[in-house]
Order: structure tokens, then sequence, then C-alpha cells
């Protein structure tokens, strides 16, 4: 599957069907990828207005590291499904199969990798709204609010779609590790992304 090159009704329709893939993970990929588009967008708006001049390279630099992150996200929408399948297949092992538990791990270990990886490409969006709220065009600001909470959404569909691999794993120093980080992110990007959702709502009122 090349997430790319579907049109928005095809992916919608397979991950609307009984298909194991894509699932939550690459939905919250994608999600992500679409509020680190608006991110640039809001760059788009901004640069080149005289009103903005003072700050242009620096929104420059938070356009360039949205693209980066969208592009990145994009990828893992298809490395999601990826690593699902080997760990779907695995569940058919029998459980008297000596190879079992280990295949098992690693499949899990992989499963769990990339919803980290955009987890953790979540928090960078998150960021990058964060400053974009105050150096962006101020006729843009509902699409930085938008922009925050898509990228809400995908740090906690992330978060679940870790921790849903981590709860099977039998390495638990492992799984403890990664569910650590997990909720320091979550804690704390969860707290900015209202942050600037209420400062934006708050312009409005």
């Amino acid at each position: 599957m090349n997430t790319a090159e579907q049109t928005c009704q095809g992916f919608l329709d397979a991950l609307a069907s009984k298909a194991p893939v894509p699932g939550g993970g690459g939905a919250s990929a994608l999600v992500g990828a679409l509020g680190a588009a608006l991110c640039t967008m809001v760059g788009n708006y901004t640069v080149g207005k005289k009103k903005y001049a003072d700050v242009e390279e620096d929104v420059k630099a938070l356009m360039a590291k949205a693209e980066d992150i969208r592009a990145r996200l994009l990828a893992l929408v298809d490395a999601d499904a990826e690593a699902f399948e080997p760990l779907s297949k695995a569940y058919a092992i029998p459980k008297d199969d000596p190879s079992r538990e280990a295949v098992m791990e690693k499949c899990l270990q992989d499963a769990a990798a990339t919803p980290m990886a955009i987890l953790r490409l979540s928090c960078e969006a998150i960021d990058l709204h964060r400053e974009m709220l105050d150096k962006g065009s101020v006729i843009m600001l509902s699409d930085v609010g938008t922009g925050v909470i898509f990228c809400q959404s995908t740090l906690y569909g992330a978060a679940l779609n870790v921790r849903v691999n981590t709860k099977s794993m039998a390495d638990r120093a492992f799984a403890q590790a990664m569910d650590a980080e997990v909720d320091a992110l979550v804690e704390k990007y969860s707290v900015i992304a209202r942050q600037v959702y209420d400062a934006v709502m708050g312009r409005f009122v």
C-alpha cells in the first residue's frame, strides 16, 4: 500500500473495511500529516507580508520543519501497516511452537516502534504550532488551532497504539521504559496543545 498514491476515498474505504491495515496507527499518522500541513499553510500566508518581515526567517524555518514532519508522518502510514502484518501472522503461530515467544516479542517491539515514532513527531509538530501561534498571520489563527488539535489527536492515537503492543511484551523492562516515555510525552504535549488551542479560541471571544 502506498498512501501517497491513494485518493482520500481509497484510503477511507480501506480504513473502513475489515482489512487489518490501515488501522488506528496509520490513521493517526495521516491526521498528524494534515496537522503539519496546516502549519505550513499558515506560514505561506505569512511570508512576504511586510507586517511579519521581522519574523519571516523564523516562519520559513518553521515551514521547513513542518514539511519534513509531514513527509515523515505520511511515510509512517505505510510503515505502520508493514509493521503490523508480521505481528498478525505471529498470532497464528501455534502456542506449542518453541519459536513463538521470540517471534512474537520481536513483532510486538517492531509494531510498537512505528507509533512511537508517530508520537514523537506529533510532539515536534505541536511545538511548531505553538511558535506559529505567535509568529504566523493573525488571519490564519483558526488554522493554527485546527492544526494543533489534529496533532494532539495524533499524540493520543499513537500512544494507544504503542500501549496495545507493550501490554503483551514479555520483556517488561523494555515495555515499561517505552510506556514511561509515552506517558511523559502525552502529559507534556497534551497540555501544550490545549494551551495553543485555548489561546486561539480566546482571541475569538
